[in-house]
């Protein structure tokens, strides 16, 4: 937890640094129009790069398939990489995703188009300052752990506030602080359930699963399902965009969104995750990225939520869409938590909120599940609604077909 007594401290380094670096940061009042216009006009390649098919809940046990090439470090694999050097390639692309969804902007604001390597822009070199310096406030004010990152300050803004808002309506909650990682180690986990204040007892953890099992159908007519397919739209800003889900148990699921100019796929086949894009090389997910992927993959979720999770805590209840919800948050050694969401008098799922953990800070995914219909005897949602800091974007099922054959190559990952 911060101490009170480092507040002033952090407040001075603030204000040191932003009355230097962050004047020099932008050139002009007209950059917040610019960037409006670049998300625009990525709103849909985001999208589909984000990960346009991290889907609805499904569980298992790792298959025997061909690994991914041993990961390279930053360095090895991009070119003039001056602060973010040493860690796994695979974690910068989510650490920039992190920095895009804290400040605000687009790739462009930093590097040039086409040349990412070139350091022609003042904003890329003075980011390069800003991740130093909050590297060392963590280092020397909080013991290594990551109290302060880029969104501390800049809150979905490239202009940190200097002067208190008064905020007209709160709308949304901020998440939970009761989660520190250490930078020193980029992987410990530390959660905190001092400051927790439970509806439940957390013992109540095991009928609130247990009642959304029976809610979907019961364990036996969950586990006679081996095979799903989904077939559907896309949302993507008022765009409709054709999509096929296929999911096989245990842990195996792809989606594939179809594109004018190709298929965007997301697969996850029990041991590695990957995202293609048309004109794109495959991009292989991060370990982080693997762990909620092999989640979402789980076609046997609500059967082996004991297994996946050491320990649960019951969170005070919320309310969603009108609705008492109880909150339950699965933790586990090392990793960030899993927030779930049961509607009261249903039982079922109508949320989920999970991170990946990237060497800057958390990336948060929230996913709402809608719209439930019976599929021999077990209700699955056939609407959910995938929400990050970048935007949203809403999956509609429109036919579901059951234990039906799915060609084994279908989760044949592709060559390096």
């Amino acid at each position: 937890m911060i101490q009170r007594a480092t507040y002033p401290r952090i407040r001075k380094l603030r204000l040191v640094w932003y009355t230097s670096a962050m004047q020099r940061l932008l050139a002009s009042r007209n950059h917040r129009s610019r960037i409006a216009k670049s998300r625009r006009s990525c709103s849909v390649l985001r999208a589909v790069i984000l990960g346009a098919v991290t889907l609805g809940p499904s569980l298992g046990v790792a298959q025997n398939t061909a690994v991914p090439p041993a990961p390279k470090t930053t360095d090895q694999t991009f070119k003039n990489i001056s602060v973010l050097k040493g860690i796994p390639a695979d974690q910068l692309i989510p650490s920039m995703q992190f920095i895009s969804a804290s400040i605000g902007v687009e790739c462009s604001y930093c590097h040039v188009e086409g040349s990412f390597d070139k350091d022609d822009k003042k904003p890329k070199e003075t980011a390069r300052k800003m991740m130093e310096m909050m590297f060392a406030i963590n280092k020397e004010r909080f013991e290594g752990h990551r109290e302060v990152t880029c969104y501390s300050c800049h809150r979905g803004s490239p202009h940190p506030v200097s002067i208190p808002v008064i905020s007209a309506d709160v709308t949304t909650a901020p998440h939970s602080d009761s989660v520190k990682v250490s930078i020193a180690t980029n992987s410990e986990i530390q959660v905190d359930k001092s400051d927790a204040k439970t509806a439940d007892s957390d013992a109540a953890a095991p009928a609130i699963l247990n009642k959304w099992v029976a809610a979907l159908g019961g364990a036996t007519a969950i586990q006679k399902v081996t095979s799903r397919i989904e077939k559907g739209s896309v949302d993507l800003g008022g765009r409709q965009m054709p999509i096929d889900i296929y999911a096989q148990a245990p842990d195996k699921r792809l989606s594939a969104m179809h594109l004018p100019n190709g298929d965007s796929i997301t697969a996850y086949n029990g041991t590695a995750g990957w995202l293609t894009v048309p004109g794109r090389p495959t991009q292989w997910m991060s370990p982080a990225e693997t762990d909620v992927s092999r989640l979402d993959a789980e076609l046997y979720l609500p059967l082996r939520i004991n297994e996946i999770f050491s320990e649960f805590r019951v969170l005070p209840t919320e309310i969603i869409d009108g609705h008492e919800v109880s909150v339950v948050q699965g933790l586990r050694a090392g990793k960030p938590p899993v927030n779930f969401y049961f509607e009261r008098q249903s039982g079922l799922l109508v949320r989920l909120v999970r991170y990946v953990d990237t060497p800057l800070g958390l990336n948060p995914t929230q996913i709402d599940y809608a719209d439930y219909r019976d599929e021999n005897s077990v209700k699955i949602p056939y609407r959910w609604t995938i929400a990050r800091p970048s935007g949203r974007f809403t999956i509609q099922i429109e036919r579901v077909q059951q234990n039906v054959a799915i060609p084994p190559d279908k989760f044949t990952q592709p060559a390096p």
